[in-house]
């Protein structure tokens, strides 16, 4: 029997060339690999502001709906609110891939629900789906260094030591997303929270 189940995979970052490389970004990074790894390419669906991907995991595994928001951060939940209605996905199978302050870089962390953490693009998704209990894949990009403005840390190019580890994380990320679809958060916790 195969998994007819379908999930919306959010990756959360800025449209633009001048973004891509940002802390902010990572979000489409691994929405990137995760649409290389299951064969999809993405396009542009007419009258939605988001690339979409769609393919499945696995042979006869869950639907996966990639999608990149292209309306800026603040603005994200407005396309995937309209991509989870299109797609018939209960808010239990959208998962959010964020950049994440309260996580040092190195880590990453699957959970559901709770706070946005100041985090533009998940306060626009819980908005706009009129819930938090979606599932995130949190990217830890850690504090900015010294006095620094987090808005501007956000903003701004991986360091050269962390883009030396970042195609590791970005794979790892992309792991725990898999995870979360096929085994649930509480799995994919106790696997990939020890380090």
């Amino acid at each position: 029997m195969g998994d007819d189940s379908t999930w919306l995979i959010v990756g959360l970052g800025n449209p633009g060339k001048e973004y891509a490389g940002n802390r902010h970004n990572v979000g489409f990074m691994v929405a990137d690999l995760l649409a290389s790894r299951v064969g999809a390419k993405f396009g542009r669906p007419k009258r939605v502001h988001a690339e979409v991907a769609e393919g499945r995991l696995g042979f006869g595994g869950p639907k996966l709906v990639l999608i990149k928001p292209l309306t800026f951060m603040n603005l994200s939940g407005a396309p995937v609110v309209a991509l989870a209605q299109f797609f018939k996905v209960p808010v239990e199978n959208v998962i959010a891939v964020h950049d994440e302050l309260d996580v040092p870089f190195g880590q990453v962390r699957a959970k559901r629900g709770g706070g946005e953490g100041g985090h533009n693009g998940l306060r626009s998704m819980s908005k706009s789906l009129s819930s938090k209990e979606y599932a995130r894949v949190r990217f830890g990009i850690g504090r900015p260094p010294g006095r620094q403005d987090p808005a501007d840390y956000v903003l701004s190019d991986f360091s050269g030591t962390e883009r030396k580890e970042l195609d590791f994380l970005v794979d790892r990320a992309a792991d725990v997303v898999e995870a979360v679809v096929l085994e649930g958060v509480e799995w994919a916790q106790n696997k990939y929270h020890g380090g």
